[in-house]
């Protein structure tokens, strides 16, 4: 049988749709049926309900309807399921058949209208008789009909119209052709949907009312059938649940039925269709573990049910089918929103579906091959199939036996030459590649390329190589990495079958070179044999045909090579093998990761090969990045010499040559390998990338760097290189030859803040000879903060301070040259204008002739040297502001004075010379500016230096409540620094003070004083305002003193004029004793209490003993 046999019908593959037959519409001529067919099916949307529209003529004949069966005694069924029936269902017999009639209720002629309607509907029931299927008219108007009970006419005449019809008032129905025609299609749909839902639900009562008549003797196939039957009305019914239901039923029922050789392809056909309903609707219904569960009890119960042995290849393709449709479904399923998984996707179905079609092929090969030519064809006997499932030459027949053994002797031979032209190949290639799809899709990259193989092999044996390969060649790679040497030979050797039928020169060569490989597996007779074609091809003569080959295409094969070997101009080809594992191994390394200029750079190449026998060659070249050095690295056979590698043995070449100055600072890679096979006949470049190796270097080379031991190596063996252990260096660094300089720094770090940091650096030559063109490059290593190089100036000159213009680094600082063993001395000085800490490079850089392998060069040399120092501040300056009793102050009063103190506290390591200091004012000096307290001061590290200025604040004219006390500028320098050293001036500004203005200033003239001795007290008070101010003051009493004067007074004092109070105080006591207190308030300055002025005056006094007095003498004595 032909391979589109095992096709399932499309009536089974499609959902069913309730189908209703549209009369009466003239879709060609007439626009508006045009419009209202158009309504009907174009663009419908998920929502609508689920119908199949057909425009039928009013005159149509549909299926005569056959004679109801009243007894079922004597009845044998023919088979399970006319192959007609589900068609007929879906597209033959409506389940409403709708007229449509134009009519307005107000129509002149309404009488003969009504007439010719009942005539077109008594038309189609006659075409229908015998069958359930309902009627419907739709008249179709110009007018938007009025609401119900509002249009009395109309209601009469839709009576009317009913009678004379025969409909009932559900059936008839109003089309107005207005603006809104979309929305009146719409309800008519569901009314026609409602209509359909009652036949199919007629129907299937009707198919159940069959069960009571029936027996399980002799109408087993009836209970298939009808449970069949009910189950797809209930598909058209949309009742999917109870569809379900009727199908596990007619499932189980199936699997009851007598089964024997001439029946078996009929139950496993009805099987197949049941199965497809079931897993179908399970997935619709989300269910889809329901269906993998049923679809692999299909399978359990069928796949013994070959049949025929003769037609065993039909069971192959039945399964095949089986697992292909159920991949299809899960695959729809899933682009509905299923979610798969790796180990649950269709993939695994069509690959079964793929296996199963292999045996088909495999078993088609076996029992076709004796098909006769003169068999008698099917295509002979006319008619088609009755039941699904049957055969041709048999149908209806239902007996174990058949009933013509040489009639079906010629029916299977007419099957066995049908099965010979089946492309076997393009149904497994469709297959595999479905299935290579989803595990793609699915990330399973072993079993994508698994199937891979598979369409190769299956691309190789439909003789379409030139695919086969290309598919081969892809998966390759993979093996290759994942190391599956066995599955990789295999592999290899289907491609070189190929690539000799293509005649494909390269693809042979490359595919012969790996074969021949360390990682082939293939015996050593097997190898020799490949060897040799491949030294054939090499001469440009025909190769010997690969094993099992296909004769007829080696013929054709060895045509093509006679051909290839024609061409002279195709005698040379390059290689490339990285990604390959070829024959030839190639492993090349630099003796060095790097070379000094002056040094010869050495280079080694190891090759080794791995065939059977000895392999000549005739040219070795390497390249490298710069191409000038690539004449020192070749080697060529010359004249009767023959480079050759022995199998097994490892053949080092050494290349060196000089590097040129200006590479000097440059990588120099190797960009290629090659090595020249064959001469005279075709010549072969293989070549590499890099330093070599190949697709298994990498792996191999990690093994061996993890086994500490070697196994089976012999002495001999032992004194060559370790082939796994020989690493590769693709590139080598020249870098400038060795200077031959000392270079020494010394300094006193830390480094001080603003200082001129000072560096010796010294220089002294090692050379044989002179030391040309000596240049420094001195100061901020390059890389750091970009802040760094803002507040770090560097400058050869020490005697005088640097500015910000001053740079970072100072390059290329001519030194003039040097001689053998000579010294030379410089100094470097470094302003840092902040702390932390900096690295600072000295670059000494200068040429020198000298001689590489009789060549005379010249090489720059240099020698670097770098320091990290860290920059601190050399003291800290607090402040503070004191009243003149020395006590802390947080505000000052305007044009009264008062004391500013600094200390200078030393952090440096290293003693530092105060030099001088000096306040720069913004405020009046109460006094002559002295010298400085501090000059000439010497401070260790942890000590302090002190100074005072007495300072008193103007009358300011803004009403300012702060003001800047000035700056504080420190002049000083490194102890140890020589006297011609400049200064570093340190400038700190004061901070702000807060001012407040009193009004009335009040001070005390206090004389010392004995016990018992009066004390006169004198209080002079200024009023420093614009305005009369009137004081009243009290004097408390002190028990330490008597006193004489106004206890309580009050006065007025004039702007800017004072007075002058005086009081005699007696003290009773020796020692600090506490004077009496000054009570003053001034009533015109409420915001000035008595405590603001009383800091002015002083609070305790000193009073003396009584004693004798002590003359000359006495001090004398004592």
């Amino acid at each position: 049988m032909a391979g589109s046999q095992w096709e399932l019908p499309p009536e089974l593959c499609c959902r069913p749709m309730a189908f209703v037959a549209l009369t009466g519409l003239d879709v060609v001529y007439n626009a508006v049926h045009r419009a209202i067919w158009d309504a009907f099916c174009a663009n419908r949307r998920a929502d609508r309900v689920p119908i199949s529209f057909k425009v039928l003529p009013g005159d149509h004949e549909y299926p005569k309807c056959r004679t109801k069966r009243t007894s079922y005694e004597w009845y044998i069924p023919k088979g399970i399921l006319k192959t007609g029936w589900m068609n007929k269902h879906l597209n033959l017999v409506p389940a409403l058949v709708v007229l449509f009639y134009e009519l307005d209720w107000d129509d002149p002629q309404w009488k003969e209208k009504q007439s010719e309607c009942a005539t077109k509907v008594e038309i189609v029931r006659t075409s229908l008789q015998g069958r359930n299927t309902k009627v419907a008219v739709v008249l179709v108007q110009k007018k938007t009909p009025l609401p119900p009970g509002e249009d009395l006419v109309a209601s009469e005449r839709a009576a009317a119209l009913c009678n004379s019809c025969d409909l009932s008032g559900k059936s008839l129905f109003v089309l107005p052709h207005t603006d809104h025609l979309v929305g009146y299609i719409i309800r008519l749909e569901n009314a026609f949907y409602e209509h359909a839902q009652t036949y199919y639900y007629t129907e299937i009562r009707r198919v159940k009312s069959h069960k009571e008549f029936l027996n399980k003797t002799t109408h087993q196939l009836l209970f298939v059938r009808h449970q069949f039957k009910i189950a797809f009305f209930s598909e058209l019914k949309q009742d999917t649940q109870n569809a379900l239901k009727y199908y596990r039923t007619a499932y189980s029922l199936v699997h009851e039925l007598r089964a024997h050789e001439t029946n078996m392809l009929e139950i496993k056909t009805m099987a197949g269709f049941i199965n497809y309903k079931i897993c179908r609707l399970c997935f619709q219904h989300n269910t889809p573990l329901d269906a993998i569960a049923q679809f692999r009890k299909h399978i359990d119960l069928c796949k013994k049910k070959i049949g025929s042995a003769e037609l065993g290849f039909e069971h192959a393709a039945w399964m095949s089918k089986q697992f292909q449709s159920f991949g299809e479904l899960f695959d729809e399923a899933i682009k509905l929103g299923l979610t798969a998984i790796q180990t649950q996707n269709p993939g695994f179905y069509y690959q079964q579906a793929a296996c199963y079609s292999q045996d088909r092929k495999q078993q088609a090969h076996s029992l076709c091959q004796a098909a006769a030519s003169s068999s008698e064809s099917l295509d002979s006997q006319t008619g088609a199939l009755d039941f699904y499932g049957q055969r041709l030459w048999r149908q209806g027949h239902q007996s174990i036996d058949p009933p013509d053994a040489e009639k079906e002797k010629t029916g299977i031979l007419a099957l066995q030459m049908k099965e010979r032209d089946v492309p076997h190949s393009e149904l497994i290639i469709a297959l595999l590649s479905n299935a290579v799809a989803q595990f793609k899709k699915y990330k399973c990259p072993r079993m994508k390329s698994h199937l891979m193989v598979q369409m190769g092999e299956e691309y190789y044996h439909a003789k379409d190589y030139t695919k086969a390969l290309k598919l081969l060649d892809y998966v390759m790679c993979d093996y290759r990495t994942e190391r599956w040497w066995g599955l990789l030979t295999a592999i290899l050797s289907t491609a070189l079958r190929c690539a000799f039928l293509m005649a494909s020169v390269k693809d042979y060569i490359i595919y012969s070179m790996e074969l021949l490989g360390r990682a082939s597996t293939l015996k050593d007779e097997q190898k020799l044999r490949i060897e040799k074609n491949l030294m054939k091809v090499l001469m440009n003569e025909v190769p010997e045909a690969e094993s099992e080959c296909d004769p007829s295409s080696v013929s054709a094969a060895r045509a093509l090579w006679s051909d290839r070997t024609a061409l002279s101009g195709a005698n040379e080809m390059n290689i490339e093998v990285q990604d390959y594992i070829p024959f030839i191994q190639c492993k090349a390394r630099f003796q060095c990761p790097s070379f000094h200029v002056d040094q010869p750079i050495q280079l080694q190449v190891f090759l080794r090969a791995d065939c059977p026998q000895p392999l000549a060659f005739s040219k070795l070249a390497v390249s490298l990045s710069n191409q000038e050095y690539n004449q020192w690295c070749v080697v060529e056979s010359s004249g009767q010499e023959i480079m050759s590698l022995i199998p097994g043995k490892t053949k080092s070449f050494n290349f060196s040559f000089v590097a040129k100055t200006e590479d000097v600072g440059k990588k120099i890679e190797m960009t290629g390998i090659e090595v020249m096979l064959g001469s005279n006949g075709r010549s072969v470049c293989v070549s590499w990338r890099g330093a070599g190796g190949d697709a298994s270097s990498s792996h191999e080379a990690l093994q061996a760097s993890r086994s500490s031991r070697r196994w089976g190596r012999s002495q001999e063996a032992a004194q060559e290189p370790d082939w796994d252990g020989i690493t590769m260096q693709h590139s080598t660094m020249v870098i400038s030859r060795v200077p031959k300089i000392s270079v020494q720094l010394s300094h006193s770090p830390p480094s001080l803040t603003n200082e001129m940091y000072r560096i010796g650096l010294t220089i002294q030559s090692q050379e044989g000879g002179v030391a040309r063109d000596v240049k420094l490059t001195a100061g901020l290593k390059p890389g750091q903060d970009a802040t760094l190089g803002q507040t770090t100036h560097v400058s050869l000159d020490g005697s005088a301070d640097c500015d910000e213009a001053a740079p970072a680094l100072l390059p290329d600082v001519p030194l003039g040259d040097l001689k053998p063993g000579e010294k030379m001395e410089r100094c470097v000085y470094v302003k840092c204008v902040s702390t932390g800490p900096r690295i600072f490079l000295f670059h000494v850089a200068y040429t020198i002739d000298t001689t590489v392998e009789g060549r005379q060069i010249l090489c720059k040399c240099h020698k670097d040297e770098t320091v990290t120092i860290e920059t601190v501040v050399p003291f800290e300056v607090s402040v503070k502001f004191v009243s003149n009793k020395f006590e802390a102050l947080e505000r000052v009063a305007v044009d009264i004075p008062f004391l500013l103190m600094t200390d200078v506290v030393s952090s440096s390591p290293w003693p530092l010379l105060l030099s001088s200091s000096s306040q720069l004012q913004t405020l009046t000096s109460n006094s002559t500016q002295p010298s400085s307290q501090i000059q000439e001061v010497v401070l260790q590290t942890g000590e302090s230096a002190s100074e005072c200025f007495c300072l008193r604040c103007p009358p300011l004219t803004d009403t300012t409540s702060t003001i800047a006390t000035g700056q504080y500028l420190i002049s000083w320098r490194r102890k140890s620094s020589s006297a011609e050293s400049p200064l570093i001036q340190t400038t700190v500004t004061l901070p702000h003070i807060i001012l407040e203005s009193v009004p009335l200033y009040i001070h005390a003239d206090l004389p010392s004083c004995r016990v018992r001795e009066s004390l006169s007290v004198r209080y002079h008070i200024e009023n420093r305002t614009t305005l009369v101010q009137e004081v009243e003051m009290a004097v408390e009493p002190s028990d330490a003193f008597m006193f004489s004067g106004l206890k309580q007074v009050r006065m007025r004092i004039l702007p800017g004029s004072g007075q002058q109070m005086l009081y005699n105080y007696y003290p009773l006591m020796a020692g600090y004793q506490t004077l009496p207190q000054l009570n003053i308030s001034l009533p015109r300055c409420p915001n000035t209490n008595t405590h603001t002025l009383r800091r002015f005056l002083p609070q305790r006094i000193f009073v003396k003993p009584q004693g004798r007095e002590i003359d000359d003498g006495s001090i004398a004595a004592a």
